[in-house]
């Protein structure tokens, strides 16, 4: 029988939410959680002989030390394969999955699959090291998951050949396969297109990127009479970071008033972000967050005059549908404060 090891946060590890999400990596015998839905799906071919457990923010913001414990208890196992997640959209819970699997892959030799939705940015920074599982957004396709990932988990573990992404249901990108079709691509075109004309159903060869269009708003006129805010996906806080706003795959995001403020100090600011060097905003967060040169413009009569509020959270990792969330939030407080235009900034 297969011996899997399977890597879960501390949510689906039923430590708790994000009060625990410094759980530092522990190890337990058996299937936690969801392995419990692996188990059965694995039935007499694979059991999960222990889950790894930590927390996402510990893995986070340990990110060497973590890798460096669950290596040594992936080790100690020597499983036949090595299972994190699903993480669906959960951006810190996705990154981590990716990261211990490529070091499980690279430094130990062992096969490994994680799952995850296609917006998770653990699935952008890792799709082309791994073989991953396109999941739901959230955890209402755990059913749907778990098969998926156990039919392709057995034959990893088992070393058989891999089919093409559209057959196994993980995420095109990590692999190429050349295999021969029985129509030349000609006629599997005109198939497409006749069955699209029919409104039939058909599965593109190509499938295009979606990007979000956003309509140009008409210029400002005046400058010298217009309200300025500054946004940052910098991560520009307050001295200590008081709504802990997470280095990456941030979950929520910061609003502080700079009424009165003309600089943002060494003493008084700093950055959360963890995907840059912080050593420069540390030292001048204006560099990043430039209220110092607004303030001279604003006392210039340039522009009218700087918001009392910026709204700031971390870029690094941090999931497109969580930062439209976080956009939509305080773009209404914005307009409402009467704000004529905003500065994004970014590292």
């Amino acid at each position: 029988m297969l011996k899997i090891l399977h890597y879960i946060n501390q949510f689906y590890g039923g430590i708790g939410g994000e009060e625990h999400a410094g759980h530092l990596p522990e190890m337990r015998e058996g299937a936690v959680g969801p392995g419990t839905a692996f188990a059965a799906a694995f039935g007499a071919d694979a059991t999960i002989t222990h889950t790894i457990i930590c927390g996402d923010s510990y893995f986070g913001e340990n990110l060497e030390e973590a890798k460096k414990t669950i290596l040594e208890m992936v080790r100690g196992v020597k499983p036949d394969l090595f299972l994190a997640g699903p993480a669906f959209n959960a951006g810190r819970y996705g990154v981590a999955c990716g990261t211990i699997c490529d070091a499980v892959k690279e430094e130990l030799g062992i096969p490994v699959l994680t799952g995850m939705y296609i917006e998770n940015p653990g699935a952008e920074m890792f799709v082309d090291k791994m073989h991953i599982v396109s999941t739901k957004d959230s955890a209402v396709g755990m059913r749907d998951a778990v098969p998926k990932m156990a039919k392709l988990a057995l034959k990893l573990a088992r070393g058989e050949n891999i089919g093409a992404s559209i057959e196994e249901g993980y995420m095109p990108g990590y692999m190429r396969v050349n295999f021969f079709e029985e129509k030349r691509g000609s006629e599997r075109a005109v198939d497409m297109l006749l069955a699209k004309m029919k409104k039939e159903p058909f599965t593109t060869e190509f499938p295009m990127p979606d990007f979000d269009r956003v309509e140009a708003l008409p210029p400002v006129l005046d400058i010298s009479k217009a309200k300025i805010a500054l946004v940052t996906s910098g991560g520009i806080v307050p001295k200590g970071n008081p709504d802990r706003i997470e280095a990456s795959s941030a979950s929520k995001y910061g609003e502080y008033d700079i009424a009165g403020v003309d600089d943002l100090t060494e003493a008084t600011y700093e950055t959360a972000h963890g995907g840059y060097d912080p050593t420069y905003a540390n030292v001048d967060s204006d560099r990043v967050l430039p209220v110092d040169v607004l303030r001279e413009m604003e006392n210039a009569g340039k522009i009218g005059s700087l918001h009392n509020k910026f709204y700031t959270t971390t870029g690094n990792g941090t999931a497109v549908k969580s930062s439209a969330a976080f956009a939509i939030e305080f773009a209404a407080k914005l307009k409402n404060d009467g704000v004529d235009a905003v500065i994004l900034t970014s590292t």
